[in-house]
């Protein structure tokens, strides 16, 4: 494969493709970006990176540049948002390093996009086209072309879709429809640290769960701000993102939980609102040289927080395969498939059952929360959370 005269494509320049674009040139594979936009950049706010994500980082070669702009927090906080009280924690200091190999971090997500597109502009080996949004393909058995919505054409040896939720090239692979809309809304918001109650800025990523409801609190960009993003299970009916909306809008979901944590939803601003989406997980990502990769392949709930992390482990393992078969794309493609999915299917179908079982009950099913989640020792937490912040993307 790398030997191949044809360029691979790679449908999406978010964090996933610029990730697997870099993992290709790593092995000497050539590739062109085809973003939609007409620039190159990444919206939102926070994102978490558990272990597999620095593992990922090293072998992409960004291991360097992405640690020096994480913050590095202390702890994964879960409290009760009804009592203000904490139910548990996961100490993320040294045991937890050693037990998995590299830290847990939080993270501007354009501040992580920025990191990959430096490496990918620092080789020659990447063409980033902007205004190319890739609305279908053709093939044959030597080539594929990618079908662009300006009406042009660009051919490669393979094409990666990793053009997100409502990915097109996902449509002509898999063809199931539009993705499931979850009827949970989040709430995004970026408090000034100053403006952050002074009891509450904790060095942890803090997550207050009560009745169809939860928030989700930690700094950022060096402890200049704090990321807010809330939650209520509101059946919402159609899929939003980022449309602005009041703080009284805001308020509706989470009038029911404790003043302390209402405080916080008080200092946030400028709200902006997503109504969550993903889909049933589905083994069908290749199609004879299209294959899918990150929530083109597996859109997942965020309740995990893994799904850059999930989508930067598609671009080790995809690229590890092409690296590994050269010549022979089916077997890549294959392997590729016949590894990740298994894993990223557990991590969709365990994401909505933490949402119903972990961040929203009631009554006495939140009490039965509190009292198993409560009882685990932290040997107990790092055991439960080795299958997923132990993997590389090159294996499980």
């Amino acid at each position: 494969m790398a030997g191949d005269t044809q360029p691979v494509l790679i449908a999406g320049g978010g964090i996933g493709g610029l990730a697997v674009a870099l993992g290709l040139a790593r092995k000497g594979i050539r590739s062109i970006l085809l973003e939609k936009a007409s620039a190159l950049g990444e919206i939102g706010a926070g994102i978490q990176l558990g272990p597999n994500a620095f593992h990922a980082f090293d072998y992409l070669g960004v291991g360097e540049a992405a640690r020096n702009m994480a913050v590095y927090v202390e702890r994964q906080r879960l409290m009760d948002a009804m009592t203000a009280e904490e139910i548990c924690h996961v100490d993320l200091g040294e045991a937890f390093r050693a037990r998995f190999g590299n830290p847990y971090a939080v993270v501007h997500r354009g501040d992580l996009h920025g990191v990959f597109l430096k490496a990918c502009r620092d080789t020659n080996l990447i063409d980033l086209r902007v205004s190319s949004e890739v609305v279908g393909y053709d093939q044959d058995g030597s080539s594929v072309t990618a079908k662009l919505a300006s009406g042009g054409r660009v051919t490669g040896s393979l094409l990666i879709g990793a053009d997100g939720l409502w990915s097109n090239v996902r449509r002509q692979v898999v063809g199931d429809g539009k993705p499931r809309v979850s009827g949970h809304t989040t709430y995004r918001s970026v408090i000034p640290t100053e403006q952050m109650p002074e009891d509450l800025r904790w060095n942890a990523a803090t997550l207050w769960a009560g009745p169809k409801c939860h928030l989700v609190h930690y700094p950022l960009s060096g402890w200049k701000v704090f990321n807010l993003a809330i939650t209520c299970h509101n059946d919402a009916p159609e899929p939003v993102a980022g449309k602005p909306v009041s703080k009284e809008e805001v308020m509706k979901g989470f009038a029911h939980i404790h003043e302390r944590a209402l405080e916080i939803i008080h200092h946030g601003i400028n709200w902006k609102l997503w109504v969550l989406c993903d889909r049933d997980p589905t083994d069908r990502w290749v199609d004879g040289r299209v294959v899918l990769l990150g929530d083109a392949a597996h859109p997942m709930m965020q309740y995990f927080a893994q799904g850059a992390c999930q989508a930067m482990e598609d671009a080790v393992c995809l690229s590890h395969m092409m690296g590994s078969h050269p010549g022979d794309q089916a077997s890549a493609l294959e392997n590729y498939r016949a590894q990740r999915f298994p894993r990223t299917a557990k991590v969709q179908m365990l994401s909505r059952a933490i949402g119903e079982h972990i961040y929203h009950p009631d009554g006495e099913h939140a009490r039965l929360r509190n009292a198993i989640m409560s009882a685990k020792s932290q040997e107990e937490w790092y055991s439960d959370l080795a299958w997923l912040y132990g993997g590389t993307g090159l294996k499980g």
